[in-house]
């Protein structure tokens, strides 16, 4: 595997363990109670720009992904989307970019 796959690699699990990670600790102090989690991110207008941002880039990389798809057949890179959106963007993008530069056989 090229030093590039493995950065690519590297990335999408700290992408995956840092959010979930988060998410147990915010469960742990408050429960299930996604009510209070979504007032936590309306909190302020910095919450919701950061928000806002990070749900239009999930966006942006699903179309890309559909788009890519449709061209090179790819379909293993369509896993990306559900992980995107239940993960992270931060999960979802290294981790099209490791899928992506495979070497093609």
């Amino acid at each position: 595997m090229s030093p590039l796959r493995m950065i690519y690699l590297g990335l999408a699990v700290w992408g995956a363990v840092q959010p979930i990670y988060d998410f147990a600790l915010w469960t742990q102090a408050n429960g299930l109670d996604y009510r209070g989690m979504i007032a936590a991110w309306q909190a302020n207008a910095t919450g919701v720009g950061l928000f806002q941002g990070i749900f239009i880039a999930s966006v942006a990389l699903a179309v890309f992904v559909v788009a890519e798809v449709a061209v090179r057949r790819n379909w293993t890179g369509l896993i990306v989307i559900p992980v995107t959106f239940l993960v992270g963007v931060g999960c979802g993008l290294p981790l099209y970019l490791f899928l992506r530069t495979r070497p093609v056989v």
